[in-house]
């Protein structure tokens, strides 16, 4: 079963979710605000994915820019940004998909295609 981990208002999200539909991709879907993703979660999807963990921030959000992340995450352990990232879903990027052998970070179109048809 394919994840969707998405945040109903948010734009690229519901293109995401247009694109799966229209794909005949199956999935279940997850809110993000209402259901954080917990840390063991994100760093099974981090080491999953083979990204960089600065990649599952949403550099764009305003909680990011709150919290003036772009100065600080340079600074913080990898274990502290787990943590954080777990407290709050807005801070996560999105939407994320999650599959048995792959996690996609954000809606990339050609990605999500390659992977999914």
């Amino acid at each position: 079963m394919i994840h969707f981990i998405c945040y109903p208002k948010c734009t690229t999200c519901q293109k995401a979710h247009r694109w799966l539909d229209a794909n005949g991709v199956a999935y279940d879907e997850r809110h993000i605000k209402d259901n954080n993703p917990t840390t063991d979660e994100l760093k099974k999807w981090h080491k999953q994915s083979g990204l960089p963990l600065k990649r599952f921030f949403n550099t764009s959000g305003l909680q990011y820019k709150a919290l003036n992340l772009k100065e600080k995450l340079p600074a913080m352990s990898e274990e502290e940004q787990f943590k954080l990232l777990a407290s709050d879903g807005m801070l996560v990027k999105r939407p994320l998909l999650i599959g048995d052998d792959f996690v996609l970070v954000g809606f990339k179109e050609g990605e999500w295609q390659a992977r999914l048809l």
